[in-house]
């Protein structure tokens, strides 16, 4: 499907996207209103430097606006902007074809297309049917032209399975994947390898503590971390703590220096080198990453980088994927179930 250092990644032989994907669901979190203008210079310098590739989401407040306005700067096709349909989890018991279809163009609207380049769906809760047949709706919608491609979110091995085998053409699955997680590693990624789904791999970076600014400093306080710091750190805490992860930090910047770049380049490197993975989406709240991203493709990890980074992430976090976020405790707590946009926002 591609060399490791391709930039892009060819989905389904007509369909090509950046293997580092600019992530919007941070944006998402801050104040925008006067700072819009801002981030799409700064997202249109991406385009220009040939990350061509923005995840949103339709839960993502004013972020599929800010990725239409760039997309629009460019020519047809130039940019690709891969959106999310999360239906809110008190309405899937009752949910309707119609509901997903105003979700739909509602996403068109937002982003200014007439057809979204990739659907990517979301369902809160299986032990409530319907997310087979919302697929099913989705690839109406599809042949009807106002969907190229369709993939799901945090599907895992047996759902993402059910949905392949009654034929629905799912080409991609989003999931959280780095050397701190491997839960895709759990009968996910051998599923998606043989069957032909490609993995989009959020959390590459565990929200930023894969970065140099967290070596040698305390744990931060809860507190004073916004919801998706919170998210990760729970999972640094999963995978032995903090003190562990000062340790790994330290064997990132040791593989970093050797190859000229910083540790979250490594971090994302590792993930791009993994079979199944299409594709790492990384924050892209601004353009002083660029540099970083654009040295991700000039280099390999050899064998003696893969022997001192599995010495130091012996196994990350295990199980199936989003199965912790689905349970109750403190992964799910921090969860918010509820935050469609009217489909005219």
């Amino acid at each position: 499907m591609r060399p490791d250092g391709q930039r892009r990644y060819e989905l389904a032989g007509s369909y090509d996207f950046c293997r580092v994907i600019n992530g919007g669901w941070q944006l998402s979190f801050a104040e925008q209103g006067q700072e819009t203008a801002r981030i799409v210079e700064e997202w249109s310098g991406l385009v220009e430097a040939g990350f061509t590739t923005f995840d949103v989401a339709d839960i993502y407040s004013g972020v599929e606006q800010i990725a239409g306005r760039v997309a629009a700067r460019f020519s047809p096709g130039e940019v690709q902007v891969h959106t999310k349909c999360v239906p809110d989890r008190s309405l899937l018991p009752g949910l309707r074809a119609t509901d997903l279809e105003a979700m739909i163009d509602g996403s068109l609207k937002r982003i200014g297309v007439e057809r979204l380049d990739l659907v990517q769906f979301h369902w809160w809760d299986f032990k409530v049917d319907g997310w087979i047949e919302s697929l099913h709706t989705l690839d109406r919608l599809r042949e009807a032209g106002k969907i190229r491609h369709l993939g799901v979110t945090n599907f895992d091995t047996a759902r993402l399975s059910a949905l392949l085998d009654a034929g629905l053409p799912v080409r991609t699955n989003q999931v959280q994947y780095s050397l701190l997680d491997r839960r895709p590693d759990d009968g996910l990624a051998t599923v998606c390898r043989r069957r032909g789904v490609a993995l989009l791999a959020y959390g590459t970076l565990a929200g930023g503590f894969m970065g140099e600014r967290w070596i040698g400093v305390p744990r931060p306080d809860v507190d004073g971390l916004n919801r998706s710091l919170v998210k990760y750190l729970l999972i640094v805490d999963e995978c032995g703590g903090w003190d562990a992860q000062q340790q790994r930090l330290k064997t990132l910047r040791a593989v970093a220096e050797k190859h000229g770049v910083d540790p979250a380049g490594v971090a994302v490197r590792w993930v791009l080198e993994r079979a199944s993975v299409a594709a790492a989406i990384v924050g892209a709240s601004g353009a002083h990453h660029l540099e970083r991203n654009e040295r991700v493709f000039r280099f390999r990890l050899d064998s003696e980088d893969h022997h001192a980074l599995e010495r130091d992430f012996p196994d990350g976090l295990r199980g199936e994927v989003y199965g912790l976020e689905r349970e109750s405790g403190r992964h799910a707590s921090i969860m918010r179930y509820e935050l469609q946009q009217a489909p005219d926002a």
